[in-house]
């Protein structure tokens, strides 16, 4: 089914035209509802997967490490490729790509319930992963389009990022339900009638403009190499040591992290401008940011297993346990901008980073035999935190470009952050791979001491207000 009418890209649009006429309310929550479907089942998945992993290996088989490239996979391709978006969402029209990445992460999910090894789900997930990258930014740029006016905008990604909170919170919960009930095949194909609801809804919002857009494949291949050999060295070396194929892994990512830098910097339209990096506004919260999601998704994947393999605990079970902490957090992602206002962006992410560091510290302390509650209890701050700073992260990136390059950062700092999580379960894996807990406290340990270096960092190279 094509997503294209008469006239998009060709002057006005539909949406346009329509704006005065009987048809602007229609495609406007057409557009919105589309957005924020789309996004929750991206968030939903990362979060329902991660639960279901243990129930994946006993039936594929394979190691730690293979678990490992499930999550990983996906996330890495959902960063690498998060800086092109943009532009192929402004040269095709963000409805069009939109509707491109929903269908293509439609039948990726198909693909990732019926793989039969270990090997296909995974490469499942890479294409899994390439379409969430088409879709987070084409969504915000559906929203954009469908409200001209700012305080209308703004409501409506408030309610995107409610969808987002929302699968956070029952992403754990329905991941191991089904995982328990069903089979952890079923967490993906959730996705098939969420991604078919959402292109019929799309098909009533209004075509979308398209604009000049310039690619940059030479950045974009050395991006994608950089990250995947980094993350291959990572796991493979936690697990096999410092094998020839590690090393050359780790030359490959050195390289091509070089010839990226040195693309970008030569290129007259680069696809990540590096002098944005000597703003202090861009550079904290992309650090920053990077170590919000790596103690957040690094918990997440190391707790996961935690429950189930070191407590005996069901996928239900499991889920259950990051129930409080998906709850009580996802309110602070309204309290954050309040506090932004009343006390500055500094105050604020310094206040998130320490408070999700406490948590880690407290999680460390846990063993197989602690009580639920204990666990529960430090589970929170560590959702917290994440919820406090990176709205503030965010804020602060954005009023630090000017507006044409809004885009870019936002691309920037959503790439750093899920860069953070591939990397984070990388690392956390391999040192679960010796022995699980003290794996498991050195991670935890590890996110701690990430957070408060970048809690130190904020303090001292941002300003007060």
């Amino acid at each position: 089914m094509s997503l294209t009418r008469s006239g998009e890209g060709t002057g006005p649009t539909t949406g346009e035209r329509g704006r005065n006429g009987p048809d602007t309310a229609g495609s406007t929550t057409a557009a919105l509802v589309a957005a924020v479907l789309g996004f929750f089942v991206i968030t939903l998945d990362v979060s329902g997967v991660n639960v279901a992993l243990p129930a994946v290996g006993d039936d594929l088989g394979g190691s730690l490490s293979g678990l490992q490239w499930v999550a990983d996979s996906y996330t890495l391709m959902f960063a690498a490729l998060m800086l092109s978006a943009g532009a192929l969402s402004d040269a095709v029209g963000a409805r069009r790509a939109y509707g491109w990445g929903l269908a293509l992460f439609t039948l990726a999910s198909l693909a990732c319930g019926v793989a039969p090894t270990l090997g296909a789900l995974t490469a499942a997930r890479v294409v899994q992963g390439s379409a969430a990258a088409v879709m987070v930014p084409t969504s915000l740029a559906l929203i954009r389009q469908a409200y001209p006016d700012a305080q209308a905008r703004a409501r409506g990604i408030a309610l995107w990022t409610v969808g987002g909170a929302v699968a956070i919170a029952a992403g754990p919960l329905l991941g191991g339900l089904l995982t328990t009930e069903w089979s952890w095949r079923a967490v993906f194909f959730l996705n098939v009638p969420a991604g078919l609801a959402g292109f019929l809804i799309l098909l009533r919002a209004a075509p979308s403009p398209r604009h000049p857009a310039v690619f940059d494949p030479p950045g974009q291949l050395t991006a994608v190499v950089t990250l995947a050999a980094l993350t291959f060295a990572v796991i493979e070396g936690g697990h096999d040591g410092l094998t020839g194929t590690v090393l050359a892994a780790a030359g490959t990512a050195v390289l091509a992290g070089a010839g990226f830098v040195a693309v970008e910097a030569r290129r007259r339209t680069p696809m990540l401008p590096l002098e944005l990096f000597r703003q202090r506004g861009v550079s904290v919260p992309v650090v920053a940011g990077f170590a919000c999601n790596a103690a957040f998704y690094g918990g997440v994947f190391v707790l996961s297993l935690f429950f189930q393999e070191q407590r005996g605990q069901s996928a239900f079970s499991a889920g259950l346990m990051f129930v409080p902490m998906a709850v009580i957090t996802a309110h602070f992602n309204y309290f954050s901008p309040r506090a932004v206002a009343r006390y500055g962006p500094r105050a604020v992410i310094v206040a998130g980073l320490l408070v999700g560091m406490a948590g880690c510290c407290g999680l460390a302390a846990v063993g197989a035999g602690t009580p639920w509650w204990l666990i529960a209890l430090p589970m929170v701050p560590l959702g917290i935190g994440g919820s406090l700073a990176m709205p503030a992260l965010t804020s602060l990136m954005l009023d630090s470009v000017a507006s044409e390059r809004a885009g870019t950062a936002a691309a920037l700092l959503n790439t750093s952050r899920q860069t953070g999580g591939a990397l984070s379960i990388a690392v956390f894996g391999a040192l679960l791979a010796g022995n699980f807990m003290p794996g498991m406290r050195e991670s935890l340990l590890l996110a701690a001491a990430l957070l408060a270096a970048n809690a130190l960092g904020a303090a001292l190279l941002l300003p007060r207000r």
